[in-house]
């Protein structure tokens, strides 16, 4: 036997029962403590079945809290029981940011293939035509990245009967929408707090006890996991360190993850991090000053001071400041100034914590 690989775990030794499970984009049949806002999005989609317009939906949140995998798991029961009434119309604005993306992903959703050498709204028109036979749900994923959210009027002109569900890291999204789209919009809104320890906890444990044999993690092991997930305020966090920690395991041909293994994940999940940071190139020191300088500041606040200073376009201060927050250098949260003033975001700078405090 080659001596590289003598000393490794063969698949019948394996302390993977299922990986997959722990994968980001992995769909749970079983969405934990989310049922409330399950909820409200099937009750913003019901009045499709009466073929009446739906109630339009934002939802908001920060990464890694069950936005997605809680839409998603809607949808699935929407398509199972009502696919002859309704289209589910689903496209993630990171992959396709622009009106011509989305309108080419929604015909391939609707399975119209003559989309060669035809212009935005010639797609529109044909996949109207073919939705308002029936109705639709529209939902645009980080519809915070689009370059020009005109494609979200099109739709709420063009298609009689829908439902459009916008999801977004940022609490001021509809103050910046444009004022003609906002008025046709008149949505909902849906605010996903992160969970809470206990939690964090359960839905760990429940992608446990199906990845992996039983009685593999040490409790040492998971609790310190479930502590660092909980500080993050972010499950897929939690999911990379529990499948890291039981492949650092296997390469040690270990049958039980310990408490050092688990602390070896949360040093590569750093590493990770760091070198997420150094790899973007959108990367503003001179924001990130800012930032720093101004603790407790609201993003309007933020980017008046940047204006300012920097003499830059609002729609570049929101591009790098996204680019901020997927680095893990700042963190958004919503802030509830009353009634009359609404919610406010403030950002706050949080690389020292990010990159040293692992």
């Amino acid at each position: 036997m080659s001596e590289l690989f003598k000393d490794l775990l063969s698949s019948e030794e394996s302390i993977f029962l299922n990986p997959q499970l722990l994968d980001f984009d992995y769909q749970p049949k079983l969405i934990l403590y989310r049922e409330s806002q399950q909820h409200q999005i099937a009750s913003c989609i019901k009045p499709l079945l009466q073929r009446r317009n739906g109630t339009n939906l934002v939802i908001i949140g920060s990464p890694g809290i069950g936005k997605t995998v809680c839409l998603k798991h809607v949808l699935n029961e929407l398509k199972e029981e009502y696919s002859n009434e309704i289209y589910c119309i689903y496209i993630n604005c990171w992959k396709s940011n622009t009106p011509f993306k989305i309108a080419e992903s929604i015909c391939r959703q609707l399975d119209y293939k003559w989309t060669h050498n035809k212009n935005l709204d010639d797609l529109i028109s044909e996949a109207s035509s073919i939705i308002n036979e029936k109705s639709a749900v529209f939902v645009l994923d980080e519809v915070d990245k689009l370059e020009d959210n005109s494609i979200i009027y099109s739709l709420l002109e063009d298609v009689f009967r829908k439902c459009l569900i916008l999801i977004t890291n940022y609490h001021e999204f509809m103050i910046n929408l444009d004022p003609r789209i906002k008025s046709r919009l008149i949505p909902n809104t849906l605010e996903f707090t992160p969970y809470n320890k206990q939690e964090t906890e359960g839905i760990l444990k429940e992608r446990l006890q199906y990845a992996f044999v039983s009685n593999t993690l040490d409790k040492e092991a998971f609790d310190l996991i479930v502590e660092k997930t909980f500080e993050l305020k972010d499950i897929r966090s939690g999911l990379f360190l529990i499948k890291e920690a039981g492949e650092i395991a296997e390469s040690k041909s270990l049958k039980k993850i310990s408490l050092d293994n688990s602390k070896e994940a949360i040093l590569k999940l750093q590493d990770f991090k760091k070198k997420n940071l150094d790899s973007f190139e959108d990367i503003d020191k001179g924001l990130i000053e800012i930032i720093k300088c101004n603790p407790g500041k609201s993003a309007t606040e933020i980017f008046q001071i940047y204006e300012a200073k920097e003499g830059k376009s609002y729609r570049t201060f929101q591009r790098k400041i996204k680019s901020l927050e997927k680095a893990d250098v700042i963190f958004l949260k919503g802030l509830n100034k009353g009634f009359e003033t609404g919610r406010s975001t403030i950002i706050e700078y949080n690389a020292d914590k990010t990159l040293n405090e692992f």
